[in-house]
């Protein structure tokens, strides 16, 4: 009788991953590229004479996002479920004080409602099984009128399956990664589907496809969405 093959190991996965962040997501090459613009196309919307005084950036990974960031804010909270990645971080941003490190769960967070004036996830959401209960979490913590701030990948859109098989499954299998199968287990949520949640839950919605404006996933690369709560 054939049988499975073993599952694999998790915890050697993440460090792998861990291991290859930068060089995987940020290393210069056009995909990389792409993913560094999300950060900016997510910011635009933003300038030095906008303020907000309690930032929370959720999943944040290396600490990418901040470099970004055009507002001003007294206080931008780092937060992600691994804390070697917050090591990571820590070390990208240097000794600014007003930059709060804390290992937080995404899906269930122990920060009080209404807390943050913006809330922050870049390349989050399509990780996390029921996303609305998690939409709802995020929105919880946000101060009246704060701003809400996605950026997700148009996965599994043609372009954004193009990108990818070209661009950095290449350097993830060269790095030992069983890139197709961590994918798979990873990206759990279609693009259509979290633009349907978002739309439906929210009315304030600011959203920006990119590179081709025109609002539909197959052909963009990225989704980024500011949200008025």
């Amino acid at each position: 009788m054939q049988m499975m093959r073993a599952e694999p190991d998790f915890d050697a996965y993440l460090r792998q991953f861990e291991e290859n962040y930068e060089k995987l997501n940020y290393s210069g090459n056009l995909s990389s590229k792409v993913l560094a613009h999300s950060h900016v196309v997510l910011e635009k919307a933003f300038g030095p004479k906008d303020h907000f005084s309690k930032v929370l950036e959720i999943g944040a990974g290396s600490g990418q996002h901040p470099k970004s960031v055009r507002h001003d804010f007294d206080e931008y909270w780092v937060t992600d479920g691994n804390d070697r990645m917050l090591d990571q971080a820590r070390e990208l941003l240097g000794d600014d004080k007003r930059f709060r490190y804390q290992v937080e769960d995404a899906r269930k967070l122990t920060i009080a409602d209404a807390s943050f004036d913006r809330v922050i996830a870049t390349h989050v959401l399509e990780h996390i099984v029921h996303p609305h209960d998690v939409l709802r979490e995020w929105t919880r913590i946000l101060k009246p009128g704060g701003t809400l701030s996605l950026v997700l990948p148009c996965d599994p859109g043609l372009a954004w399956r193009l990108g990818r098989t070209l661009g950095v499954r290449k350097r993830a299998t060269d790095a030992g990664l069983e890139y197709d199968y961590w994918m798979a287990r990873e990206h759990v949520n279609s693009i259509f589907n979290l633009v349907t949640f978002i739309n439906f839950y929210y009315e304030d919605v600011a959203e920006t496809y990119w590179p081709l404006r025109l609002p539909f996933p197959d052909i963009n690369l990225i989704y980024a969405v500011n949200i008025k709560v």
